[in-house]
């Protein structure tokens, strides 16, 4: 297209024109201010952002909102924290206080946020997606509340350590893009009505340490990149509709002290070496799901272990009598298998060894 001699306002309408003219003017002017003035522009943002998500609240029965009131600084609000250098919002913590409402998306103007704590009240309503700005956010705490909908795509914020939406009623399929969050340590979604599988993105979550994502609605198989969290301690997938074996790469993660899969449709055998390639095991939960195979005896290697529960299983075989050397088991679960062979050596694994025990090994 020949432009050359061409009128700006014979090539675009006069009303785009204006507003380019305008955009450019407004840029230029606030890119020339002074650091003052864009300092004092970002604390009047961080103070009419809190009323705005003040304006949100229907119930307020402690009254922890009668300081957010022109007559004191921001700063001084309860549960407000700022930064001490530039007087920005850095935590917004109101936890536990029986506050009713809706969150306003405006908190996602409060771009200094590193800390946002809202479990254990009655908000309602969808998740602002402009929690998703929020680029410095490490902590978010939304558990314990009536919130819907789906779970924002744009929660991706690189710094985030802790996300726990646990205990709502947030439905639809887990974002995979919260997998890009790498500083990630603590993803909790327990709790709620959340479907479709398991992202295999979270397999990038190289820092993260515990995932909970008990009681939901998620199905198929357990992603084989969840193999390569090595820094993974604890991972509780109970109570959903998984199928398949678990990961064989799971088995080999050492740091990890607690196994959570039961009631679902998982399958497959314990590896012959579990106790020695998890040597930090403390809980081992895979009942009612279609396990089968016999009990490894290197189970016993793993001698942090106080809790078994592998019942309502199709294992076979007989019992380790090794098992008795776990000094610190308190409770072994082994009800409705296939265990034994019909003879007398069958409880032989009952006989404990050692006077250190904290408590009675017991078959329930």
């Amino acid at each position: 297209m020949e432009l050359v001699g061409t009128r700006l306002d014979e090539f675009w309408p006069s009303s785009i024109l204006r507003f380019h003219v305008l955009f450019l003017i407004s840029v230029t002017t606030l890119c020339f201010q002074p650091a003052d003035f864009l300092t004092k522009l970002g604390n009047e943002i961080d103070r009419l952002a809190p009323l705005e998500f003040k304006a949100r609240i229907s119930n307020d029965p402690n009254g922890i909102f009668s300081s957010w009131n022109h007559s004191v600084h921001y700063c001084k609000w309860e549960g407000v924290t700022c930064g001490r250098k530039h007087q920005r919002v850095t935590s917004l913590n109101l936890q536990g206080l029986s506050l009713s409402g809706t969150i306003s998306p405006h908190a996602g103007n409060l771009t200094f946020l590193r800390f946002l704590s809202l479990g254990d009240n009655r908000f309602h309503g969808e998740i602002p997606r402009e929690v998703g700005h929020l680029f410095r956010l490490r902590f978010l705490n939304l558990t314990k509340n009536q919130l819907s909908g789906e779970v924002p795509g744009g929660i991706n914020c690189s710094e985030l350590r802790v996300v726990s939406l646990m205990n709502n009623n947030l439905v639809g399929k887990i974002q995979a893009v919260l997998g890009s969050s790498k500083k990630l340590e603590i993803l909790s979604f327990r709790r709620n009505s959340l479907t479709g599988e398991i992202p295999y993105s979270f397999g990038n979550l190289s820092s993260l340490q515990r995932i909970f994502l008990t009681y939901n609605n998620l199905q198929g198989k357990i992603p084989t990149e969840l193999g390569h969290l090595t820094s993974l301690t604890s991972y509780a997938l109970g109570v959903n509709n998984l199928s398949g074996p678990i990961p064989p790469a799971l088995y080999n993660i050492s740091s990890i002290t607690a196994i959570e899969t039961t009631y679902n449709q998982l399958s497959g055998s314990l590896p012959a070496n579990i106790g020695l390639t998890l040597p930090n095991l403390q809980q081992l939960l895979l009942a009612e799901n279609g396990f089968y195979g016999t009990i490894p005896e290197s189970l016993a290697n793993a001698s942090q272990l106080w809790l078994i529960d592998i019942s309502t299983n199709s294992f076979t075989g007989p019992i380790p009598t090794n098992l008795g050397n776990l000094k610190g088991l308190e409770q072994l679960h082994v009800e409705f298998n296939f265990f034994g062979s019909n003879t007398s050596q069958d409880l032989s694994f009952f006989t404990i060894s050692g006077q250190q025990q904290r408590s009675t090994t017991t078959i329930l």
